[in-house]
């Protein structure tokens, strides 16, 4: 395919969109083949982007987080939210459990309380 497309590169009309994407494949052409020699490499990078558009839609929100201190926290709830999306969780089932549990959990086990971790609360969390 590398091959085919440096061959076809010269033949398009200079800025066309085609060229473009010509170009940009063949700049990319290193990491490319690896989709196809790892199955977990996606295509595209949809599901990041899709991740990183409620920050960019919001940005001027965050101007007013009041201070630094402030946006690190904001951006610290963003970076839950989405691994729990990315888990499959129900994001506000997620929070509000761990948000109700984390005063009175044992610090050496927070790491149950991760969007990877964590289950739902039990009996035998009671009992923890």
């Amino acid at each position: 395919m590398r091959t085919w497309a440096e061959a076809i590169l010269p033949q398009l009309c200079g800025p066309s969109d085609l060229a473009k994407a010509f170009h940009y494949m063949l700049s990319r052409w290193r990491a490319l083949p690896r989709v196809f020699d790892d199955g977990r490499i996606g295509l595209d990078n949809n599901p990041a982007e899709r991740a990183l558009s409620g920050v960019a839609v919001g940005r001027k929100n965050y101007l007013f987080a009041g201070t630094d201190r402030g946006a690190e926290r904001a951006a610290a709830f963003y970076t839950l939210i989405e691994t729990a999306k990315l888990n499959g969780l129900d994001t506000e089932a997620y929070l509000r459990d761990v948000l109700t549990r984390i005063a009175e959990y044992p610090a050496r086990r927070l790491g149950d309380l991760l969007p990877w971790n964590w289950g739902p609360f039990t009996a035998l969390d009671q009992a923890a």
